[in-house]
């Protein structure tokens, strides 16, 4: 699949909240960088975010749940190959290797230092488990190369155009392509969500990241556009997103 429509900056101008966004929609979004995107974030503070997100997700079975839906979409699937992109701390990679007796898969982030401690953790040394640097808009791999690519809490870091790309790439290199992140409410209720986490941004680094990941995470009407951008044929299947992680199935027609 080769098709990318040529307006990237018309895309990259569509609001958060989808073409149709209301102005108050349009208001709550932001281009600042989460910590996790600065190069001139001490690695420390980076280190602290990503073990809130490890601990969180543990916490409130996010892994668990995450990895489920991953593999009910291969369940006919005898051997899958999983290609897990944004993989930052890995845990979604390692339950689905604890879920899936012959599940193989292909662990990646863009960022070398997550790369780094993934490899230097089990998943580095686990016999069905590759541990790689890879960019989830230009992925290095062939057309089918996987029965499922996997992008967990992490879209939401890319600006539309890129985002849009890895639709056209998450469909070409896999079967289906699952992306699952923060769901994008009604203004109002995004309102008072932001409210209740702004005390705690200046002293919390993971509070300060969650709030400009809460303005820039995309809206149902967001994400098909994204899809549509990146290839017209492309299917999609959307799932919760109100309070609930949004899930995102897409798949190449034909």
């Amino acid at each position: 699949m080769a098709y990318m429509a040529a307006d990237s900056t018309d895309i990259d101008r569509m609001p958060r909240g989808g073409p149709d966004a209301s102005c108050l929609d349009r208001l709550l979004e932001t281009d600042r960088p989460e910590y996790l995107d600065r190069d001139d974030v001490d690695d420390g503070v980076k280190r602290s975010v990503i073990r809130a997100l490890e601990w969180t997700g543990e916490f409130f079975g996010n892994h668990d749940k995450f990895a489920a839906t991953a593999l009910d979409l291969i369940a006919g699937v005898p051997d899958p190959k999983i290609l897990e992109l944004g993989a930052g701390h890995g845990q979604v990679s390692r339950k689905l290797l604890e879920n899936h007796p012959t599940a193989q898969l292909t662990v990646t982030d863009i960022n070398p230092v997550s790369v780094a401690n993934i490899a230097a953790g089990e998943l580095g040394s686990h016999p069905r488990a590759v541990v790689r640097e890879m960019d989830a808009t230009a992925i290095d791999a062939p057309d089918k190369s996987f029965d499922l690519a996997i992008f967990a809490l992490s879209f939401h870091h890319l600006r539309p155009a890129a985002a849009s790309r890895v639709f056209a790439e998450g469909t070409r290199v896999a079967d289906q392509l699952l992306i699952i992140d923060l769901p994008r409410p009604p203004a109002p209720l995004h309102l008072v969500r932001l409210a209740t986490m702004l005390p705690f941004a200046p002293v919390v680094p993971f509070v300060h990241d969650g709030i400009i990941s809460s303005l820039r995470s995309y809206s149902p009407s967001a994400l098909r556009r994204l899809a549509r951008h990146a290839d017209p044929s492309i299917e999609v299947e959307l799932r919760g997103g109100l309070m609930t992680p949004q899930v995102v199935i897409a798949r190449a027609a034909g």
